[in-house]
């Protein structure tokens, strides 16, 4: 008899629940709910809608019980840094801020003079970017909202919340917590100095759960109003770059590049690495299943594409992801160059604009058409790539000679190859449904269907078709690479 397990999977742009069938031998993945998100504009700040997350969430269930009658459990993932605030009763105190808000942008000079960039580093190891769940409660401190600091019951990062709306519990999943730039690896614990910094409660987190715990089960009040007969929810890795990296099911020293609205470009180590060298190159460590810590460099990613569909739909004009594609392959190569990274693409009132400013600002002419515009953001991507990896393997004095790219990004098969002829190594794309797989994984494993992510590689690989990419004409991207690098100062 099939086992059946319902992933929730939140992305800056959209969300989903698919429905893992599981027979002993193969996973099966089948849709039962897609829905988008996108911020909600107010007052020149950014939010979430998590009522709308919410009844989507539930949407999903109800589908997921009709078609099957019965689950056994849901794991619930999301991007990071984002929370609210709950009382003691459960009741929600604040909105949902979106991270691309400005206000950490605002006070990033205030913050950093009560405990620098390098510091908060050497205790974290998390990258340093105005995101980051520090950046936000600080500059609610320093915004003079301090009193919800002061007597708010609990803050639950976006999947806890959730979770809490379904069952009550209160607790604050492994993986999301270690991205918030207050956790401190070598005492597995928040860290005192930060806190005590920013004047920020240790009392407002919840009780730190690993993943793959069992959190508890659907309420009465929740099963009644969807008219389920309930199921357990798992403390997924609830970070979805956890999830999507604990799915690459490329074997041996590899890259991963978990790309979607980011591109996350690492690889799995043993334990965290912080030097002086990663702060400079801001690499990233991330907390994942035992053994299975992420080193990375956060990417820009597809941000860059979706916004430019997203600001041409709004004047009327239907384009999707395939005819970009499509028109950057007709494009001329190495025609225009953009550093995805750069601070103006994070959150543009107008992208196009963004990026004819930043190519008049950096020498090179301003590309006219979609398919220019498209095929400057890709292969900045790809150039990108290579320099994230390259830092990468410096760090851990490890060749990575294999690229594997999981994430809704595999369906750009151009940014796929391009990516294979800048890195110089061949790339393995797929699945494409890489975060949610990863999510089933850990459920999969707490309920004791498998024993280890290697297992559940082994099925990923049985049961989901991958795509190679070789790499071509490698004497002329490597020129082209150096180019780059010179022209954005990239050592």
């Amino acid at each position: 008899m099939e086992a059946r397990y319902l992933a929730f999977d939140l992305g800056g742009s959209g969300g989903k629940l698919m429905l893992c069938l599981f027979d002993g031998e193969h996973i099966a993945l089948e849709e039962v709910h897609r829905f988008d998100n996108e911020p909600v504009a107010a007052r020149d700040c950014l939010y979430w809608d998590l009522w709308s997350l919410y009844r989507e969430l539930n949407v999903g269930v109800r589908k997921a019980f009709e078609r099957t009658g019965g689950i056994r459990s849901i794991g619930l993932d999301s991007f990071a840094n984002d929370h609210a605030f709950i009382d003691a009763r459960g009741e929600l105190l604040t909105p949902l801020r979106c991270y691309r808000d400005k206000r950490t942008v605002r006070h990033a000079q205030d913050i950093y003079a009560a405990i620098s960039a390098q510091r908060l580093y050497e205790i974290t190891g998390n990258q340093v970017a105005p995101f980051n769940t520090l950046m936000q409660l600080a500059s609610m401190r320093l915004a003079g909202q301090g009193h919800i600091l002061d007597n708010a019951h609990k803050l639950l990062f976006t999947p806890d919340l959730l979770v809490n709306l379904m069952t009550g519990a209160e607790v604050a999943e492994y993986t999301i917590s270690s991205v918030s730039q207050m956790f401190d690896f070598t005492r597995n614990d928040w860290s005192d100095e930060i806190l005590d910094a920013f004047q920020i409660p240790r009392r407002l987190f919840a009780p730190i759960v690993a993943s793959g715990t069992m959190v508890g089960r659907t309420s009465s009040s929740y099963n009644y109003e969807l008219g389920i007969r309930g199921l357990d929810v798992v403390a997924v890795c609830e970070h979805d770059t956890a999830s999507a990296f604990l799915s690459a099911p490329s074997e041996g020293e590899r890259a991963v590049i978990s790309s979607g609205t980011w591109s996350l470009v690492g690889t799995e180590v043993p334990s965290p690495i912080i030097t002086e060298e990663g702060f400079r190159n801001n690499i990233a460590n991330e907390g994942g299943l035992p053994g299975r810590h992420r080193l990375l460099r956060n990417v820009m990613g597809l941000w860059i594409l979706q916004e430019l569909r997203r600001e041409r739909a709004s004047h009327g004009e239907r384009f999707d992801f395939s005819d970009m594609e499509s028109a950057a392959r007709a494009a001329t190569p190495f025609a225009h160059r953009i550093d995805p990274d750069d601070p103006s693409f994070f959150s543009p009132s107008d992208m196009h604009a963004a990026i004819a400013a930043h190519c008049a600002l950096h020498g090179g002419p301003a590309p006219e058409t979609v398919g220019e515009t498209v095929r400057c953001v890709v292969e900045g991507l790809a150039f990108k790539y290579r320099w994230a990896i390259e830092k990468i393997e410096a760090l851990t004095g490890r060749r990575l000679p294999l690229v594997n790219i999981v994430g809704g990004g595999t369906k750009n098969r151009l940014l796929s190859q391009l990516t294979a002829d800048a890195c110089g190594r061949p790339v393995l794309a797929g699945p494409a449904e890489a975060t949610a797989l990863g999510n089933v994984l850990v459920q999969l494993m707490a309920d004791g269907e498998i024993s280890s992510i290697e297992q559940g590689r082994d099925l990923i690989r049985k049961s989901f078709p991958l795509e190679e990419y070789k790499p071509r004409n490698a004497a002329l991207w490597s020129e082209r690479y150096a180019e780059y690098k010179e022209a954005f100062q990239l050592a």
